[in-house]
């Protein structure tokens, strides 16, 4: 038998590794998840490592071979998820939307956020919740800042007569409509009632731009 050839009945012993960490990865994604839907459920202080093992039908003693506490699982899922919604936030913010009417802008960068929030209602409920960890807390509100340097970008690019400080002021308004909007947006049914819901929220912040999109229009067209 030359050296390549392998005893019949047994596996290469690299195989191995790799199956248990295989395992070993499925294991970590069902303890996510299970740390999801009681983050949910609970909020993240309320919540235990019991109750994620139960949720996860698994014992203490499993979870805790994965995760020394709650705190350990919440950072990995808190990283997991960040990093998802910079991946949407890329997906909202891009130049060419710069060349879409209000409308289609509307859609073009809540559509992404809010498919992202509805797949992964535990973002909510975690990065806003009290006592999340620290680096977790310090991670979105990095994320936040991002998001709402965009806003004011899109806002100095549609209303470019408008100061810095009332574009500041707009995008904060536009951040705590979405923010509440989404909220909402979760809480109704998935179907055709939360696709209602979705509508409301696009149509009050086209209501909100209506008046200074106006303003601007008014203040650029040349007087004939």
């Amino acid at each position: 038998m030359s050296e390549d050839e392998e005893t019949p009945g047994t596996a290469p012993e690299e195989t191995k590794p790799r199956r248990r960490q295989a395992r070993g990865e499925r294991r970590i994604a069902q303890l996510l998840q299970a740390a999801a839907d009681v983050f949910c459920a609970k909020g993240y202080t309320a919540a235990s490592t019991n109750a994620i093992a139960r949720e996860a039908s698994v014992s203490p003693g499993t979870l805790y071979q994965y995760f020394p506490n709650k705190e350990a699982i919440a950072l990995e899922l808190g990283d997991r998820l960040l990093s998802e919604m910079r991946a949407a936030h890329g997906q909202a913010f891009t130049p060419a939307n710069l060349g879409l009417p209000i409308p289609q802008l509307v859609d073009a960068v809540l559509d992404p956020l809010i498919e992202f929030n509805c797949q992964h209602p535990v973002f909510l409920a975690l990065m806003h919740g009290s006592e999340i960890p620290g680096r977790i807390a310090e991670e979105h509100d990095a994320l936040h800042a991002s998001m709402l340097a965009r806003v004011g970008e899109l806002m100095a690019h549609y209303l470019p007569g408008t100061e810095p400080a009332q574009r500041a002021r707009m995008a904060d308004m536009i951040f705590a409509i979405v923010k509440s909007g989404l909220a909402l947006v979760l809480a109704a049914p998935e179907g055709p009632e939360r696709e209602a819901v979705i509508t409301e929220l696009k149509t009050v912040l086209l209501r909100y731009l209506a008046p200074p999109l106006a303003d601007q229009r008014l203040t650029t067209t040349p007087s004939p």
